[in-house]
């Protein structure tokens, strides 16, 4: 910098000074150190994680749905099959997934996000990592994930199921199986995917044929391993590979 473009004071002088507005704390190049710290934290925590797959679906399922059970049973499933299971931390279909895991003796990952509603990680959360901002989130989701089990949900379960299909389909991650449980739920969506974006042709019938729609557990489960096999066929048994 030069001329009227020289500061009057320097950087150590402006780090130093305690005095002034402390608004500098709220501005985007700290933002961008808040997101780095994010992504430090998160790759720290979960980088021996080993094989694992993300569940996820609705916080606003309760104890005596179906879906919870179904939950229940996914996530004990998965960790008999050799896998950590990974959710959004919070309460509903979230919550019976990781609760499955615990109970089954494997780990059981919540990544939380910071929301004003949210009451926090549930108690079956073994390892568990809060972030602010959803981006960086999605990317531990997906990172860390040898596969996506969605089960019933609201619109950020439409957020993350579309967000995969979309990682996929643009061959951002290697193959990731996307697999939709409970199919009185989700038929409706797909029939709407075939008969209006398929028609449009703004979709194609490969993209369709990236998700799995069942309602047996060790079907979907079985989806997941078959894909890991596939990718490292000398691996030994329940072993995965990440998506990158």
């Amino acid at each position: 910098m030069r001329r009227s473009k020289v500061p009057d004071e320097t950087t150590d002088q402006r780090l130093l000074d305690s005095r002034g507005s402390a608004d500098w704390v709220h501005t985007d190049p700290w933002r961008v150190m808040r997101i780095q710290s994010e992504f430090v934290e998160g790759f720290g925590a979960l980088a021996e994680l080993g094989p694992a797959v993300s569940v996820f679906g609705s916080a606003r399922t309760n104890e005596d749905d179906p879906t919870y059970d179904l939950g229940v049973r996914v996530g004990a499933s998965l960790v008999e099959a050799g896998y950590a299971v990974i959710t959004g931390g919070g309460p509903g279909a979230m919550e019976a997934a990781n609760k499955g895991a615990c109970e089954a003796g494997g780990t059981s990952v919540g990544l939380g996000i910071e929301l004003p509603f949210e009451t926090g990680l549930n108690p079956y959360v073994d390892l568990g990592v809060n972030f602010r901002y959803f981006f960086a989130r999605k990317t531990m989701f997906v990172k860390y994930s040898q596969g996506f089990i969605v089960l019933p949900g609201g619109f950020g379960t439409l957020d993350e199921l579309f967000e995969a299909i979309t990682l996929v389909q643009t061959q951002k991650v290697t193959s990731f199986p996307i697999i939709l449980m409970g199919t009185a739920y989700w038929q409706g969506l797909l029939d709407w995917l075939q008969s209006s974006a398929l028609t449009a042709g703004t979709i194609s019938a490969k993209d369709l044929a990236l998700i799995t729609l069942t309602d047996d557990v060790e079907e979907a489960v079985a989806a997941i391993v078959t894909s890991d096999r596939a990718q490292a066929p000398d691996a030994p048994e329940g072993s995965g590979t990440h998506a990158e």
